[in-house]
């Protein structure tokens, strides 16, 4: 088996410090000569001085360290995170030293002043002391790399210095070793802990901005969000999740300017129902995949059957189609719904009003009945939602053609962590009964996990997920008998492909 890139990393870092010892060669102050501030003592974002990354190569390679801090505390960032792994990274414990003395000069100065981080894959006790002797007020450990013992005793020793230890956790076992560090440090662990969630699989480089989502119920009150934040509307997708804390790097080392955007997009944002769905979601596809969406619900038997199979998700049409619904349907449905549930609400599907105009008396009432949580969320369908929605939501776009990826990538940089893709037929919006050529699916879907409508059925889904291992599958005319009629015994045949794949 290959090594993956994260065991590499702590491979040659231990050969390192074998060669050059735990400062790597590097003079570093005798004794700590400068201030302590609270890492985190404030909910707001952290943004690094970094220069590469393994999945990037360099980044920012002439970047000076000073400067860039500097514009982080100017755009009033609660911390700055410093690199200090010098294979990959091509960060140095000089970078951490020049960083903390400049917020020294900033605290004499009264100015605005950013906790200090040590970002590092750290191994050994002692390394904490040459980070405090260096100025850092806070210390990252990976959870993935350190054992249980090795872990508490780190914690411990940030701990007896004053600082805070930022335990980075993303595996199942990681939230096991969260709880016997947090166990161990007692009544200090809320002052001494801050947990982060990385939405980058530092084996494989892979981003997923659903991963923190998933776990956040999992994590402390102080919690921070990890990578994958690049433009303002991804600080404020993190925020609505009720995350404390967002660690910035590439998109602001690269981009300094972006910084002030970034901070503020943060701070003005809160926990909010769009968060809540993501969670739910999030939550919810980790018991299985792939997740299935029965659109076009106008009859409530169709409904009932769809979420008795298995359905995670049911759309409601407000657009003028042969699917469309009204408001008392949909209320009477969900009390119906949430009547048959009896104790266990939990696993009711998530209602979704699918729209395709926002302006439009559909599009009104769907958004009024997802602002009084009727609905769980509404689909914006080959639109793109208004910047001020203040209600759950998520997209769809269609594609048909190359160019119709650049509405998925300018979604993508609006903050929108999932876009469900639909098969495009000119003048109609949905249930075409069309599928989305493969080869464009291969060509341009990218990395992020797939959600797919257009033209699924009982005698195709096997084939779909099995090419494309979908995340989410959309399925309306596929099972219906005429538009918004459901065949019961093709919605029974395509749980049951399902539950054989």
């Amino acid at each position: 088996m290959s090594e993956d890139i994260l065991a590499k990393i702590v491979r040659m870092r231990k050969a390192d410090i074998e060669r050059l010892g735990l400062n790597f060669g590097i003079d570093i102050p005798e004794k700590r000569r400068v201030g302590h501030t609270e890492f985190l003592g404030n909910a707001g974002a952290i943004l690094e001085v970094k220069r590469a990354s393994p999945s990037k190569g360099d980044i920012a390679p002439d970047l000076d360290p000073v400067a860039l801090a500097t514009t982080y505390a100017e755009a009033h960032a609660q911390a700055v995170s410093v690199l200090t792994e010098g294979n990959f990274f091509k960060g140095s414990l000089r970078d951490l030293i020049a960083v903390a003395d400049l917020m020294e000069m900033r605290r004499q100065q009264g100015l605005h002043t950013c906790a200090v981080l040590r970002k590092d894959f750290l191994l050994y006790e002692d390394e904490i002391n040459i980070a405090y002797r260096c100025g850092a007020d806070a210390v990252l450990l990976i959870a993935r790399i350190l054992d249980d013992a090795q872990l508490v005793k780190m914690a411990k020793r940030a701990q007896s210095l004053d600082m805070q230890a930022f335990v980075e956790v993303r595996e199942k076992d990681d939230f096991r070793k969260l709880s016997v560090v947090t166990s161990a440090l007692g009544a200090d662990a809320a002052k001494t802990i801050v947990a982060g969630v990385n939405s980058r699989d530092l084996a494989t480089f892979h981003t997923d901005p659903l991963v923190p989502a998933s776990v956040r119920s999992k994590l402390p009150a102080k919690a921070v969000f990890e990578s994958g934040i690049h433009t303002p509307a991804d600080a404020d997708y993190a925020r609505s999740l009720g995350f404390t804390g967002i660690l910035v790097g590439e998109a602001v080392a690269k981009n300094p300017p972006l910084a002030k955007e970034v901070v503020a997009a943060f701070e003005s944002g809160r926990e909010n129902a769009r968060g809540k769905f993501w969670k739910k979601f999030a939550e919810r596809r980790a018991t299985r995949r792939p997740l299935v969406k029965i659109c076009g619900i106008t009859r409530e038997e169709d409904g009932l059957l769809a979420a008795e199979l298995g359905a995670d998700m049911l759309g409601f049409v407000f657009s003028t189609t042969k699917r469309l619904t009204t408001e008392e349907f949909v209320r009477s449905f969900k009390e119906r719904l949430l009547r048959s549930a009896r104790n266990d609400k939990s696993e009711t599907p998530i209602l979704v009003g699918v729209i395709t105009d926002p302006e439009s008396p559909e599009g009104k009432t769907a958004i009024k009945l997802a602002r009084e949580g009727v609905l769980d969320a509404v689909q914006f369908h080959g639109i793109t939602p208004p910047a001020d929605a203040d209600y759950a939501h998520y997209c769809a776009a269609r594609v048909g053609e190359t160019s119709d990826f650049e509405q998925v990538s300018a979604l993508r940089s609006h903050g929108e962590p999932r876009i469900l893709l639909d098969a495009k037929v000119e003048g109609i919006p949905g249930g075409t009964g069309k599928t989305i050529p493969e080869n464009l699916l291969r060509e341009k879907a990218g990395d992020i996990p797939l959600w797919l409508a257009g033209g699924i059925t009982p005698e195709n889904v096997g084939t779909i997920c099995e090419k494309f291992r979908p995340e989410l599958i959309d399925v309306s005319s596929g099972v219906e008998d005429a538009p918004g009629i459901k065949d019961p015994e093709k919605l029974r045949a395509l749980f049951e492909k399902l539950s054989v794949e």
